[in-house]
C-alpha cells in the first residue's frame, strides 16, 4: 500500500509529516521537459520529495498517500506549490512550470479562486503554468472537475490530463474537459516501436489529440529509440531520464542555458 513502510506505524509517519511541513522540510525537485521540434528545455514539472530522517527519500506518490491518511493533502499541496513558485521565480519567461493538482483540491468548489489568489503572490504569470490532473477526480465527479478547469482556464492557466493511458483512458474526458494538453503515461511508450499494437495505439491517440488541438507530452522517455519514435509520431514535448532526472531549480536554469538545453544536442 502506498505510503506504508515495514515496521513503521502510520500514525508516526503522519506526525512526522506535520512536523516536516512546519519546518519546511518538504522540498521540490523539477523534471525538465523538452521540445520535440527543437530539443530545447521548455519547462519542468514540479515533484515533491521528503527527505525523512530515518527512511530516506520519500517520493510524491507515497508522500501524498501519507498526507491523505492524515487529512493533510491541502496543506501539503499548498506548500509544494508555494515552494515550486518560489524556486522557479528566477526562470526566464519562456520556461513553463507544471504543477500537479490533487483530486481533493479540484473537488473543492473554492479551489479555483483560492489557487488564483496563491498564484497572484508569485512573479510567474498564469500563462506559464500547466496544471496537471489525473483520472482519479474525473471518476469521482466529472462535472465538478470540468467546472473547476474551466474557471482556471478563464484565469489564464493551462491544463493537462496527466498519466493518460495508465487508467481507464476514457476518451470522454478529452471531449468534455477544457484541456490544453495530455501527458502520455510511460506505459503508452513501452514497447514502441517494436510492438505493432502499441505503435498503432500511440498513432491513434496522436491523431485524436491533434484533431482536438491538444498538445501531447510523452513521459518516461529513457532511450534514444523511444525519443525518435515519439518525435516521428508527432509528439510535441517529452520528459524522462534520457536527458535529465529530477533536479533542483538552479540546475533546470543552468541546463536551459547549455547547448543541449538550448536544443543543439
Amino acid at each position: 500500500m502506498r505510503g506504508s513502510f515495514p515496521g513503521v506505524k502510520s500514525a508516526a509517519l503522519e506526525t512526522d509529516l506535520l512536523r516536516a511541513l512546519d519546518r519546511r522540510e518538504i522540498e521540490v525537485l523539477f523534471q525538465p521537459q523538452f521540445s520535440c521540434r527543437t530539443g530545447a528545455v521548455v519547462g519542468a514539472e514540479a515533484l515533491a520529495r521528503w527527505q525523512h530522517p530515518s527512511l530516506g527519500e520519500i517520493g510524491a506518490r507515497d508522500l501524498f498517500a501519507i498526507a491523505e491518511r492524515a487529512a493533510l493533502v491541502a496543506p501539503l499541496s499548498r506548500h509544494v506549490v508555494a515552494r515550486a513558485l518560489e524556486d522557479a521565480a528566477s526562470w526566464p519567461d519562456e520556461l513553463t512550470l507544471s504543477l500537479n493538482i490533487t483530486p481533493e483540491e479540484l473537488g473543492d468548489a473554492r479551489f479555483a479562486a483560492d489557487f488564483a489568489e496563491l498564484i497572484s503572490k508569485s512573479t510567474i504569470a498564469p500563462g506559464r503554468l500547466m496544471l496537471e490532473i489525473t483520472e482519479d477526480l474525473l471518476v469521482r465527479n466529472l462535472a465538478q472537475a470540468s467546472s473547476a478547469l474551466a474557471a482556471l482556464r478563464g484565469l489564464g492557466f493551462r491544463t493537462a490530463l496527466d498519466d493518460f493511458g495508465a487508467g481507464f483512458c476514457n476518451f470522454r474526458y478529452l471531449r468534455e474537459l477544457p484541456l490544453n494538453a495530455i501527458k502520455l503515461d510511460k506505459i503508452m511508450i513501452d514497447g514502441v516501436p517494436g510492438d505493432a499494437k502499441a505503435l498503432a495505439v500511440l498513432r491513434a491517440i496522436m491523431t485524436l489529440a491533434k484533431a482536438l488541438e491538444l498538445d501531447v507530452y510523452a513521459e518516461g522517455i529513457e532511450t534514444d529509440v523511444q525519443r525518435a519514435t515519439i518525435i516521428s509520431e508527432g509528439c510535441d514535448y517529452w520528459q524522462g531520464f534520457l536527458r535529465a532526472q529530477p533536479m533542483k531549480s538552479g540546475d533546470v536554469l543552468a541546463l536551459s542555458k547549455t547547448a543541449r538545453g538550448a536544443g543543439h544536442g
